[in-house]
């Protein structure tokens, strides 16, 4: 089968001949691979370990740099770089709008708008991808989590009770942009996107950040929107949330997303054995440990996980890390990651 193949096959519960394989990895940990396999070429090495999807994004404009190592993204996020042994590594500070006291200190920062973002090269990277009868992962869209990087994780969840109308603006705000994202990357890649990529962690290690009332009221109606966008393209909505999301899945899928990641094994509820309650009614993505069993099992411990994964999980299942790998993952063991069914 061929890796479109595979993934629709996925996606839609067919029948595959292994589950497709996506890829995604820190900077330092693309480092540490490349010192592996002597050589940088990330193509050669995603063809080489038989990767079904390549993930696409539109160019950003320049971090603004605000002194002292430190930098501002067109969002207001803030962050410095910590040197680590295989390369930078971003850690976040308060951003922007952290100390912001009113809706018109919010409404009156310079938001970006579409037309900053660069789909010149869209097309020439998805047309390789295809060419090689992959499937095609696009963006980075985000409806809640990136509004309180700007705004501070503390000071969002105060909002949604004290300020619940200023939450709502910034939801709005970025729903808008990326759906305006969306239909530029779908038309600058000629209608070649099977994924739409919506992003918005919603858990902790122990349990949900919010309540599922509050999930209904602050996050729903974004992610249908965005939803109901991306099924009209012809294409297929990935959801990401990181840490035990169980008691949201069901109101993810009514909403329309398509594909759940990453499945972190942060608990019980998030083991595969759980998630395969929701088989047939999406498709599950992710689900390899990268705090234990990536950077510290054996390669032969990484393979069979990567078969358990797809046993409870498959026909619908995507196999890929609980995140992107990071930096403290052994070459190794993402080699053996992509051999699980040789």
């Amino acid at each position: 089968m061929t890796g479109r193949e595979r993934f629709l096959a996925a996606v839609n519960g067919g029948r595959a001949d292994r589950p497709p394989f996506d890829f995604w990895a820190e900077d330092p940990a693309l480092s540490r691979l490349f010192a592996y396999l002597g050589h940088s070429d990330l193509q050669r090495f995603l063809d080489e370990a038989k990767v079904d999807i390549r993930g696409f994004n539109a160019g950003e404009p320049a971090l603004l740099p605000l002194g002292d190592g430190f930098y501002q993204n067109m969002w207001g996020e803030r962050f410095t770089y910590r040197r680590g042994a295989w390369g930078d590594e971003r850690e976040d500070t308060l951003g922007a709008l952290h100390g912001a006291q009113s809706l018109e200190e919010i409404m009156a920062f310079p938001w970006p708008q579409p037309d900053v973002m660069d789909y010149s090269m869209l097309w020439e990277q998805v047309r390789e991808a295809r060419d090689k009868e992959l499937a095609i992962r696009y963006g980075f869209a985000d409806i809640w989590q990136r509004p309180a990087l700007v705004r501070g994780l503390e000071n969002q969840l105060l909002d949604m009770i004290l300020h619940p109308d200023w939450v709502h603006w910034l939801s709005r705000r970025f729903t808008d942009f990326y759906l305006e994202d969306c239909r530029r990357a779908w038309e600058a890649s000629r209608g070649n996107i099977d994924i739409f990529l919506v992003i918005s962690d919603l858990g902790s290690q122990n349990g949900p950040l919010i309540s599922p009332a509050m999930f209904g009221e602050f996050v729903a109606p974004y992610l249908r929107e965005m939803a109901e966008l991306i099924h009209g393209l012809g294409a297929k909505l990935m959801f990401h949330s990181c840490g035990d999301v169980y008691s949201f899945i069901p109101q993810i899928i009514a909403c329309g997303a398509d594909i759940l990641d990453p499945i972190q094994p942060a608990g019980a509820d998030m083991s595969p054995e759980s998630l395969s309650a929701f088989a047939g009614r999406v498709c599950f993505h992710g689900g390899i440990d990268v705090q234990r069993i990536m950077p510290r099992g054996t390669p032969d411990e990484v393979r069979a996980e990567v078969r358990r994964y797809a046993r409870l999980l498959g026909p619908g299942y995507i196999a890929c890390p609980a995140h992107l790998f990071q930096p403290d993952t052994p070459a190794e063991n993402i080699a053996a990651f992509y051999q699980a069914f040789d």
